[in-house]
């Protein structure tokens, strides 16, 4: 028999999204229960102030009106103290959440975190994916494994947005 404990099981389309409460970059907490009734993209990423997490995370400051307007809010979680994340949040004028999640309990919950190829060798990690929690709190995308460049124009498309 194989040890599973280190993969984590993926949440899929219709399943019920982890509760969380997080503190977010200002040391406010911030729960997904706030946002009941209401579309939210939660997003993983590995590290604040990172190339790929960068790039990622000023996609969706580029298109938060965007979302917003069609109805979604967008939450980021990683890692990082809350102290990280306001000095990324204010060098990069990133206008959404930022949660940290330091000890990973939020990052298994969801499948975030687990066995990944890095550079040709297995690693253990965060594992970069999105969720879209539907208003009744059911997940309604579950992207596992995305790369940080171009995914929110994929995700925008997945979710029948105008490019």
């Amino acid at each position: 028999m194989s040890d599973t404990s280190a993969t984590p099981s993926r949440l899929a389309e219709g399943d019920t999204a982890p509760y969380f409460t997080l503190l977010d970059q200002d040391g406010n907490e911030v729960s997904l229960h706030d946002f009941a009734g209401q579309n939210v993209v939660v997003y993983f990423y590995p590290a604040a102030m990172t190339p790929g997490c960068t790039k990622e995370a000023c996609d969706f400051r580029d298109n938060i009106n965007s979302l917003a307007s069609a109805g979604y809010q967008v939450l980021g979680i990683s890692k990082d103290a809350p102290a990280t994340l306001a000095k990324f949040r204010d060098r990069d004028h990133l206008n959404f959440p930022l949660l940290s999640d330091s000890d990973l309990t939020v990052h298994k919950l969801y499948g975030a975190y687990g066995e990944k190829s890095l550079y040709g060798k297995v690693v253990t990690g965060v594992l970069r994916s999105t969720f879209v929690v539907d208003g009744s709190g059911s997940i309604r995308l579950a992207l596992h494994n995305v790369r940080a460049t171009g995914h929110v124009a994929s995700l925008r498309k997945k979710l029948g947005l105008a490019a």
